[in-house]
Order: structure tokens, then C-alpha cells, then sequence
């Protein structure tokens, strides 16, 4: 399997296949070096026909051209939705991005007729390249790997794993790494263990904890979920180590699959299950094993952190029962948020495992629609794994008041948003 070795890093004395066993060492040009260096992150593209392609490039690649400072592009599965004949498509969008790109494959990669899991991405072969490859820079190590198992014929078509040949090039290429850099894994289906048919096999998943185990700065990325979360892989689980492994799940170039209302330029909205606004992620790889992540809502010019959604107007001297709700799309259950209203005092708010209410409120405008809204319809909400809530005030004076809600970021630091909403008399 090929390891690309960045310059200046000196190539194994030995790079003949025969002594190197599975690896296959090639030369490239620097891209991670310095102190730090940022590297695109792209989960499933997805596209399934020319308009798809032209979406993504409206939401995602074109407004980045010229405007980003990575040196080096991952993206992570399902580049096409079954459809081949578009991955010259969508590799020359990512192209004109001016990095190289390392690509893993997806689900939706797999040949349609494929018979065998061997046999199963001979068109990302001839397209885009290997399915399971390495690069050595000298700020980070990172390893591409194909971790659909495609069963043909059986009641889950594929299923997350790795293959003997792959465990084989991690145990002899692993040992050869620098302990203190930071090494990156990229898949498509999430390492970490989920309540599906097509998630990671316990078997490999513990294998593959094994392999890791020396390294202590490991971060992994997967897509294929069409939601964002972050994954913290504990003793508990078999990760055998105090200080647990972070997966960061990203969320989907194309959102729910490029569907819901379009905007004025005709985009479709392409919100995720969870609320997250369909982006990318940018990864901040640094010197000392250390990175940062931060997300980008596509099309967004205030690059906005947290999603918000609270009543127009509540009666005056009503119970508090509804509330303000913060989808904070970089989250997770450590996360610190908090609100205020007009001005007072910052309160802690409530994580809740509930659906986003905008994304709520959108299928139900679409329910009620006497025609279709979109090409598709957004997608039903389901419960996100990045939600709070705080009860509103309504013993305050008539008319509009302010909410501001903040989160602190591990990486940004303190992100804000804010909204309003009113207090009116009612008539009894």
C-alpha cells in the first residue's frame, strides 16, 4: 500500500516492496510544516447528477477558492451517490482549490454490481486513486482507510470494518512513526460504536485500539452519518487508556443530500437531521501533537457557531414554559453554554436529546404546503446530540427583549448568537 513521504523527511533507506512488505514509499512535496498547518475536511459530497454538482460547488468549493490558508484537502466517503460517471466532476471542483487531496471511499463508491468486497471499488480504483494510503509530514502522520465491507446478498449490504491486508500494512507501518506527531485517521463509517446495522465491527474496532495504543495523540475522522457529533472512545468501551480518543463524526458537504427550499441563488437549503447547517470542517494541525477543529456553515458569511430558535411572543406573567433553544453544531455533552436576556446575568443552559424546533417547524411548512417546496423535502428532525435550552423570562417589561447565548469552544474559544423575542398583554 503506497506512503507518501513529504520532503524534507528522508525516505527509508529501503523502499523496494520486497523489503518493505505492503509498503509502496513515493516522494511529494511539503504541505504540513511550521508550527502549524490547516487541512479542508470534506464529508460526503454525495452528488448524483449534474445539478448536485453544481451545488456543491456554489455552496462549497467556489466560495472557498482563493479565500482559505490549508495546504491539504481529506475528504471522507461518498464523493458520488452511486453515480461514477461524476467523480471527474467532482475531483475538478476540489482541484480548483489548489491542494492535494487524499479521498476515502464511501458507501455510496461501491460499484452497484459488485459481487465481492474485493471487487468492489474498481471504479474509485480507475477515478481516484487507492482506497487505503498514508502520508508522513512533518507536522502529522495521516492514513486513509476504506472501511466499508461491502456483503453482497445479506440483509445489510455492507458493514464497517477493515480488511486483513489493511491490519497487515498498519502493523508495519505504525512502528515505524514518531510518537510525538499527531496522527489522523480518516474512514467513512464512524469508529465508534453505534445502534446500526452498518456500524464498526467490535472485532476490528478493538484490533484496530490495539494498533493505537502506543500513539498518544490520535484523533479520528468519519462522515457518513449526515448529522455532527463528536465521539469520545473511553476505557469503558476498550480504548485502553485514561485519556480517551477523540472521533470528530463531521458533518455532510451536502447536508441532508442536497435537499429542502432553495435559497435566492438557488441552492437548496441541505440542512442535516440535527440541525447542522450543511459546511465544512477545517482541522489545525500542530507541532506538538496538538490540532483544532472548527466548522463552516456553507454560505454563511458570519461563519455562524449557533443556531437559535425561540417564540416571537409570549404573554406576560405566563408560566415560563417555553424556551430558547441553542443548537451549538460543534458540541458535545462537556460543552459549557450559556444565556442571558437583556443584559442580565449569564445562566447556564439545559442540554436536551430532542429535535432542533427550526428544522421541526420547516417539515411542518413542508406538511402543510399544497405543493412541493423543493426538489426534496428537508429531512425529518431527529434528535441532535448538540441541543440546549434555557426558560425564557416573562415577568419582565412589555414589549421586545433581547437573548444572547454563548458557548465556549475548546478551540475558538467563547462563540455567541443571539435573537429576540417580545411580551404582550393578553385579554382574558
Amino acid at each position: 500500500m503506497p506512503v507518501t513521504v513529504e520532503a524534507p523527511q528522508a525516505l527509508p533507506k529501503n523502499t523496494k516492496a520486497s523489503a518493505a512488505g505492503c509498503i509502496h514509499y513515493q516522494r511529494a512535496a511539503a504541505t504540513l510544516q511550521g508550527e502549524q498547518a490547516q487541512v479542508l475536511v470534506f464529508g460526503d459530497p454525495q452528488v448524483k447528477s449534474q445539478a448536485d454538482v453544481g451545488y456543491f460547488r456554489r455552496a462549497i468549493t467556489q466560495p472557498l477558492q482563493g479565500k482559505h490558508d490549508a495546504v491539504l484537502g481529506v475528504s471522507l466517503g461518498d464523493l458520488v451517490d452511486d453515480a461514477p460517471q461524476l467523480y471527474p466532476d467532482v475531483k475538478q471542483a476540489m482541484a480548483a482549490l489548489g491542494v492535494p487531496w487524499m479521498h476515502t471511499p464511501g458507501n455510496h463508491d461501491v460499484d452497484v454490481d459488485a459481487r465481492s468486497d474485493d471487487a468492489s471499488l474498481s471504479a474509485f480504483h480507475k477515478a481516484i486513486g487507492p482506497d487505503t494510503f498514508a502520508r508522513e509530514t512533518a507536522l502529522a502522520n495521516l492514513v486513509v482507510l476504506d472501511d466499508v465491507i461491502v456483503q453482497p446478498g445479506q440483509k445489510s449490504a455492507y458493514v464497517g470494518g477493515l480488511r486483513d491486508e489493511q491490519f497487515a500494512f498498519l502493523e508495519r507501518w505504525l512502528p515505524t512513526l514518531a510518537k510525538q506527531k499527531l496522527l489522523v485517521l480518516a474512514m467513512h463509517i464512524p469508529l465508534a460504536k453505534r445502534d446500526a446495522a452498518d456500524s464498526f465491527r467490535e472485532e476490528d474496532r478493538q484490533r484496530l485500539y490495539a494498533l493505537l495504543k502506543p500513539f498518544p495523540h490520535v484523533l479520528v475522522l468519519s462522515a457518513h452519518t449526515h448529522v455532527q457529533q463528536q465521539f469520545f472512545h473511553t476505557e469503558a468501551m476498550g480504548w485502553g487508556d485514561s485519556q480517551a480518543l477523540h472521533e470528530y463524526n463531521v458533518g455532510a458537504a451536502c447536508g441532508a443530500f442536497w435537499s429542502g427550499v432553495k435559497d435566492a441563488q438557488g441552492v437548496p437549503a441541505s440542512t442535516m437531521a440535527d440541525g447542522t447547517p450543511n459546511g465544512y470542517a477545517v482541522m489545525t494541525v500542530r507541532s506538538n501533537g496538538g490540532y483544532a477543529l472548527a466548522w463552516h456553515n456553507a454560505r454563511d458569511a458570519a461563519d455562524t457557531q449557533i443556531g437559535l430558535h425561540a417564540p416571537k411572543v409570549l404573554r406576560k406573567g405566563a408560566y415560563p414554559a417555553w424556551g430558547v433553544f441553542a443548537n451549538y453544531y460543534m458540541g458535545d455533552a462537556q460543552s459549557r453554554v450559556e444565556f442571558r436576556v437583556d443584559g442580565s446575568t449569564w445562566k447556564p443552559m439545559r442540554q436536551v436529546l430532542q429535535a432542533d424546533p427550526r428544522l421541526l417547524a420547516e417539515n411542518m411548512r413542508d406538511d402543510e404546503a399544497e405543493a412541493l417546496r423543493g426538489y426534496d423535502r428537508s429531512p425529518e428532525a431527529k434528535p441532535s446530540t448538540h441541543l440546549w435550552r434555557g426558560a425564557l423570562p416573562t415577568d419582565l417589561s412589555i414589549g421586545e427583549h433581547r437573548i444572547e447565548v454563548r458557548a465556549f469552544d475548546r478551540w475558538r474559544g467563547e462563540v455567541q448568537a443571539s435573537t429576540t423575542y417580545r411580551l404582550q398583554e393578553a385579554q382574558p
